[in-house]
């Protein structure tokens, strides 16, 4: 099997701007980039006509912020003023490591992320207790397009761990997003029903059992209309 883990909240925990849109504008000023007086409005506002469940990375929605105001700027300097605005600081969650140990002795190891900051993936392993090679993979919402529960980003996981999506379990803390695996046949552990430090039992639950971690938390979040 493979098992995908979402890094935000469940792995780590990393610091945001409490205001992203003023982190964005003082990183931008910085730069030598005008920013309009409104640009907290024009940073809320929708500039790109993306598909249902698209991604679009964060330098190219702050591009067209800007743009919509008069603004043009280079792409380069846009896109480094967004990836300082979001540089955080990290901690690695209890319980993280060990999980993570356990699934590489269970099959392929992979990092499934919604993220719309290029880089911000990167940087916040290095802050971490991980290392680059725990995974086997990493897939992220601004690397391959699509946002969990988009069907398309655990499908490219299940790709890229050479397993099928039905094997794939994905291992997160948020059911509108993480529980998105289930619309492709895989499995979610989602840590508002279990915690990070028992998923090593529940893969070991897995391997040895029937193929199933927990069918009846699936059955529960189904009947709920849980369906992301």
């Amino acid at each position: 099997m493979g098992v995908s883990f979402d890094l935000f909240g469940t792995l780590v925990t990393a610091d945001r701007p409490a205001e992203p849109a003023r982190a964005v504008a003082s990183e931008l000023e910085d730069r030598d980039v005008p920013v309009p007086d409104d640009w907290t409005a024009a940073y809320g506002e929708c500039h790109v006509d993306a598909p249902n469940g698209a991604e679009v990375p964060l330098p190219a929605h702050v591009a067209h912020g800007l743009a919509s105001r008069g603004v043009d700027a280079p792409g380069s300097v846009i896109r480094r003023a967004v990836v300082a605005a979001f540089d955080p600081a990290v901690e690695t969650n209890p319980g993280a490591l060990k999980a993570v140990d356990a699934a590489r002795n269970r099959g392929s190891v992979a990092i499934c992320s919604n993220c719309s900051v290029p880089e911000l993936v990167g940087r916040t392993l290095v802050r971490s207790a991980f290392e680059r090679d725990d995974f086997d993979a990493i897939v992220t919402s601004v690397g391959c397009g699509w946002r969990k529960p988009s069907a398309e980003i655990f499908e490219l996981t299940a790709e890229v761990l050479d397993v099928e999506p039905d094997d794939l379990v994905h291992v997160g803390d948020d059911p509108r997003t993480d529980g998105g695996v289930e619309r492709v046949g895989g499995t979610a552990l989602l840590l508002e029903e279990t915690s990070l430090e028992t998923v090593p039992k529940r893969l070991a639950e897995r391997t040895s059992g029937d193929g199933r971690v927990d069918d009846e938390q699936s059955e529960r979040r189904r009947a709920g209309g849980g369906d992301p």
